[in-house]
């Protein structure tokens, strides 16, 4: 899942977006709030980590901006006004959670999984299709009740059609939610991975659309 992360402590921010990047995410991070608030607009993510107290623009500025024009990704505040009037601002101005400095990233991740869950109707932390299993905190995967082995390129692919059953999602809007403006894409690399998926789980478990894209459908 391609996450945006906002934060300009450079400490902080190395630390989250190594660490996200170690369970499996993709994170384009910003250190200030211009460039911040556009990336939104530029680029589909799961869910946007936002610091409140940012240089050019105030998260909480960047934040009602989002909801004025109707952007709807799940946002987690992270910031050192852990007080109850700023949570509760924070929550009034459209964010969907929040956690005060200093935080664990462990904690960060298992919201974030969760927020990104809800936004896709999920209330169970399990995901399922048939007879495959996917726990999104552990990113493991099991296919009657056996685990099965997938790199992490295939298991956020897994995830991201997961969490989209039943919609065809087409090439390119699945590159743009896998993987980072960092990233150099392999302009097969969906082809690929959709095999390796189709190996390990089964050659029925991921349809393709002519000319549109793939989809898991029940």
């Amino acid at each position: 899942m391609r996450i945006l992360l906002i934060e300009d402590d450079n400490l902080i921010g190395d630390g989250i977006k190594t660490g996200l990047e170690k369970s499996g995410f993709q994170v384009d991070w910003f250190d200030n709030g211009t460039d911040g608030e556009e990336a939104l607009f530029q680029a589909p993510y799961a869910a946007v980590i936002l610091d409140l107290g940012l240089p050019e623009v105030d998260g909480l500025t960047i934040l009602k901006h989002w909801r004025d024009n109707n952007k709807t990704e799940p946002v987690l505040i992270l910031t050192a006004r852990g007080d109850v009037d700023s949570r509760i601002l924070g929550l009034n101005k459209g964010a969907d959670d929040y956690l005060a400095k200093p935080f664990s990233l462990k904690e960060v991740i298992a919201r974030l999984n969760a927020l990104i869950r809800r936004q896709s109707g999920y209330a169970a932390a399990e995901l399922a299709f048939k007879d495959i299993r996917f726990n999104p905190a552990t990113k493991q995967v099991s296919k009657d009740g056996v685990g099965v082995e997938l790199a992490p390129r295939e298991v956020a692919l897994l995830e991201l059609l997961l969490l989209n059953k039943n919609r065809v999602l087409s090439k390119a809007v699945i590159e743009e939610k896998l993987y980072s403006w960092d990233d150099d894409v392999q302009s097969n690399a969906v082809e690929v991975h959709v095999h390796h998926l189709r190996k390990k789980l089964g050659k029925d478990v991921v349809k393709t659309i002519n000319k549109i894209g793939y989809v898991m459908e029940e």
